[in-house]
Formats: structure tokens, C-alpha cells, sequence
């Protein structure tokens, strides 16, 4: 168990994936968790169902705090730094939220130790994937920290180069929205078909979890198992040509590199700028 206060500064989705996930796994004590917000209602929710301390001050949240993990909207940091002057010099500040560099944050808050982080929404239930880095103040005891706290969504992944996180935002933290977005277009087109949208779901929520299942057994490239299962002249092969017809694939890049230069836009948005957008976090 850490024996770390760890204060979380905006109490969102992501923030109560990893408080979930730090006391699912017994890696901190409830008693240690603070999660400040500006909603009361929210703070008590999280309270009752974990046992945690809640505030709406972040200087109070962050005043104690061993960790201070950073998990507010992308629009809304510039502002939350501006008030947050209580966080440690020896304490990590550990950030979740899309396109924040490290250089923004050290500047909006003067403060070093600093780990940068992209979590994706699978992580809510133990099964998501973090890619992360580091300044180069952050110990190596801070490392392991931060690892701990990662692991507690799922897989992690550590990179030395941040620019990478832009990258892990565009493709995995943005991704279950590609997944779910594909998901719901195969169970209309069951519907459109004919099948009752409750067949149309379970046939297609089956497909994908096996076909997930399978790649990750078989250890081969994925078009090798396209292939398996697209027979000359028959119903694959002609859907796949439609898809290839209507560059499926294309779109998909397209769209990648879309959300990868709106990480890049949050990055250097200016202080006080509010953007309406809706991001994954």
C-alpha cells in the first residue's frame, strides 16, 4: 500500500476510474484520497461510495498531498493553476489531462516534479492503457509512485519523449470513441437488416470481444487474420472492397490526425481561453 496523501484536483471520470482502481487493488488507504471540485453533491457522492475526503478548495486538497493528480477539463487548467499555489515543492504533480505539456504546467504552477499522463475510459473498469513520461526532476521513488497509481487503470506504458503523448491521445485515449462510434454503426446495420436491436447488439458486442481476444492469442498481424476469413468471391471480400471503396481506411487516419493536432492546439492554447468542444476526458 502507498502511504502517500494523494489529493485529485477535479473529480471527474477519470479521477474516480483511478480512485476506484487504487482501492480495488489496496494500493492506498481512503483516508489518504482527497478529491476537490467545485461541486459539493459531486465530492459527497465520491465520498460515500469510497470512504474519501472531499473539498471544493484545491489549495486545501493539495496543501498536505504527497501526489496531486490533475484530472480537470483541458479548457478549465490554465485557470485551475492560477489558484493552485498550495502544492509541495516535494510533492509529484501527476496530469491526466489532454495536450497539458509539461512545460505549461511547470509554468502555471513553478513547480518540477512533474508527470505527464494519458489514460483512456476502459481504465474505469481495470482494463484501459496509460501511456507516460517524466521530467527529469521526478525521482526515481516518484517513478514507482506514479507507476503504481497508472497500473491501478490497467496497462501503463512509460516513453522518455513527450511528444508521444499526443500521439497516445489521438490513438488510444481517443480511441474507445472510434470503437464505440464503429460499434454503433454494426449494430445498425443488424437493425437495418432485420435483427432486433437486442440480437443486433449481442452478435456485434461478441464479435468484437473475440475478435479482440483472438489477435491478442494468435501474435500475428492482423491483416494475416483478414485474410483467414475472407474467401475469394465471397461475403468478406465483397464487404471489405465496399469499405475499401469508401476509404475506410483513410477516414480512420484522417481522423487520428485530427484529434492528434487538436492535443497539439491544447497545448498552446493561452490562459483564459475557453474552448465549447467536448474532449474524452
Amino acid at each position: 500500500m502507498l502511504n502517500k496523501k494523494i489529493a485529485f484536483i477535479g473529480p471527474g471520470v477519470m479521477a474516480e476510474a483511478m480512485i476506484a482502481g487504487l482501492l480495488r487493488q489496496k494500493l492506498a488507504d481512503p483516508r489518504n484520497i482527497i478529491a476537490a471540485g467545485p461541486r459539493e453533491e459531486r465530492g459527497a457522492e465520491l465520498s460515500k461510495k469510497y470512504g474519501i475526503k472531499s473539498t471544493t478548495d484545491n489549495v486545501e486538497a493539495a496543501h498536505q498531498a504527497d501526489v496531486v493528480v490533475l484530472s480537470v477539463k483541458p479548457q478549465r487548467l490554465s485557470e485551475v493553476m492560477k489558484g493552485l499555489k498550495g502544492v509541495r515543492s516535494d510533492a509529484l504533480v501527476l496530469s491526466i489531462i489532454a495536450g497539458a505539456t509539461i512545460k505549461k504546467i511547470n509554468a502555471g504552477l513553478k513547480h518540477k516534479s512533474i508527470v505527464r499522463s494519458m489514460p483512456n475510459t476502459p481504465g474505469q473498469i481495470g482494463e484501459g492503457i496509460t501511456v507516460w513520461t517524466a521530467s527529469k526532476e521526478v525521482s526515481e521513488a516518484q517513478q514507482k509512485i506514479a507507476r503504481s497509481l497508472l497500473s491501478a487503470m490497467g496497462e501503463e506504458v512509460f516513453v522518455e519523449d513527450e511528444s508521444y503523448l499526443d500521439m497516445a491521445t489521438a490513438l488510444s485515449g481517443s480511441g474507445p470513441a472510434y470503437v464505440f462510434l464503429f460499434t454503433e454503426a454494426l449494430i445498425d446495420a443488424g437493425v437495418h437488416m432485420g435483427f432486433p436491436r437486442r440480437i443486433s447488439e449481442q452478435l456485434v458486442l461478441q464479435t468484437i470481444k473475440g475478435s479482440a481476444s483472438y489477435y491478442e492469442g494468435a501474435a500475428r498481424h492482423p491483416a494475416t487474420l483478414r485474410n483467414q476469413v475472407t474467401s475469394p468471391g465471397g461475403t468478406s471480400a465483397e464487404a471489405l472492397y465496399y469499405l475499401e471503396k469508401a476509404g475506410f481506411r483513410t477516414a480512420i487516419s484522417r481522423a487520428v490526425w485530427a484529434a492528434y493536432q487538436r492535443s497539439l492546439e491544447l497545448g498552446k492554447e493561452k490562459p483564459g481561453h475557453i474552448d465549447t468542444r467536448e474532449d474524452q476526458e
